[in-house]
């Protein structure tokens, strides 16, 4: 009989069975509600919230006035939970000016840089030894990864002999 209900319709055999299903349910529901006269109203609960809104008023209540003032140095508080060592410098020292040359620099010394790191300084070892060397500081700019920005970044630690 689903079989020849789903072809009629154009519905799956499960989507019949649980578009019944619903019928049903709701069916039953409807009677349940006529028939036995179910109401919420007739029977309703009487909960005492008043323990609990004087609880709720005398939070509000309390004066608050010296926690508002109170500035807090954030930065500070997240270094009280950082259990990491601020102290020794982990960051990269920068050479002096003009210490660099860019000619005769080793892997080392092109990593200090700003901005220049492991990979970028493999690449301006390879144009060096492609081209023989720099002939002026404008030639880093054909090293990939070098543009204007990180060039201006670095010119003034650097230069050729």
């Amino acid at each position: 009989m689903l079989k020849k209900l789903s072809r009629v319709v154009g519905l799956t055999e499960t989507e019949i069975k649980v578009l019944l299903f619903l019928i049903s349910a709701f069916i039953l529901g409807f009677g349940y509600k006529t028939f036995f006269k179910y109401d919420v109203t007739d029977n309703p609960r009487k909960f005492d919230y008043s323990k609990e809104d004087s609880i709720f008023f005398a939070a509000g209540n309390k004066d608050d006035s010296a926690e508002t003032d109170k500035s807090v140095d954030y930065k500070q508080e997240v270094l009280d939970f950082n259990e990491s060592n601020f102290t020794g410098s982990n960051a990269r020292q920068t050479p002096g000016e003009k210490s660099i040359d860019i000619n005769s620099a080793r892997l080392d010394d092109l990593i200090l840089l700003p901005g220049i790191g492991e990979s970028t300084a493999k690449k301006i070892l390879e144009l060096r030894k492609k081209t023989g060397g720099f002939k002026a500081l404008k030639d880093l700019l054909d090293v990939k990864g070098i543009g204007e920005v990180k060039f201006n970044k670095i010119k003034k630690y650097i230069f050729i002999e």
